[in-house]
């Protein structure tokens, strides 16, 4: 069914199959490219999901996932307007990566400067062999400015987003697997296909399991030892504690829940 969470751009599309919400970027003509109309309907979306929903996949119509900002968005803005545009960007951005809920980027085709910054907001991604990683803002006179200068080097390293800025270098989706540009590799036209299936996945985890690999998880990475040791016993602690947690202890305990199995 359609998301009500208020009125999205044309250029957004929302439905809710489950506990799964789906947000489709609908400007295929433009590969995707993001305005800012469509930046405020990412915040606006995140913002106001339905508390039903316990995962969110996120893909693109058409051949691409997202070729980035729309250029004519900043063409002769200055410099007040420009830190004020890269902050909406940080602010929707934010919205994804720091919310209640896992979210996974089902990629294929350009996932291009903004579209790779909007990639690594999420959680999870998952690529099709058609997925192609690129940063042309070295050659376009700009800079990132939708957080990737945070988010993309934490995923492949400060010296190959270096590379990719300074040189225009470009990776496919078999190498980005390694890389740390995504984490699955799905067949050709099975991207949303295996990201639905991942959300339905991590949407039947406890939704405080979920919370924590979310949000303490990240902390106790950057964190140093001391202080990250401490916040996973803080963490664990409060997990355990939760209903949901006991039932699902109980469960594997009575034998009732699947053993854990490599197939």
């Amino acid at each position: 069914m359609s998301v009500h969470v208020g009125e999205l751009p044309p250029s957004l599309a929302a439905e809710v199959r489950g506990q799964v919400a789906v947000l489709r970027l609908a400007r295929p003509e433009k590969r995707n490219a993001l305005d800012d109309a469509m930046v405020h309907g990412i915040d606006h979306f995140f913002s106001h999901l339905p508390p039903a929903v316990r995962a969110v996949v996120i893909h693109g119509e058409g051949p691409h996932f997202c070729a980035g900002l729309d250029l004519a968005a900043v063409t002769g803005t200055d410099a007040t307007s420009g830190l004020f545009h890269s902050r909406a960007w940080h602010r929707a951005f934010a919205r994804i990566e720091d919310g209640d809920v896992p979210v996974i980027a089902a990629l294929h085709g350009a996932v291009v400067g903004g579209g790779l910054e909007l990639a690594c907001a999420a959680h999870l991604r998952v690529a099709e062999p058609s997925a192609f990683y690129a940063l042309p803002e070295g050659q376009r006179g700009i800079f990132v400015g939708g957080g990737g200068a945070v988010r993309l080097p934490r995923l492949i390293g400060t010296a190959r987003m270096m590379d990719m800025m300074l040189t225009g270098r470009t990776y496919g989706a078999e190498e980005g697997v390694g890389l740390g540009f995504s984490q699955y590799l799905a067949p050709d036209g099975g991207g949303l296909a295996q990201a639905l299936e991942l959300a339905e996945r991590v949407s039947q985890n406890a939704k405080l399991s979920n919370f924590a690999v979310l949000h303490a998880l990240p902390r106790i990475a950057r964190a140093d030892p001391a202080t990250g040791a401490l916040l996973e016993s803080l963490m664990a602690a409060v997990a355990a504690a939760d209903d949901e947690a006991k039932e699902r202890l109980r469960a594997f305990l009575d034998k009732r829940a699947p053993k854990i199995r490599h197939d």
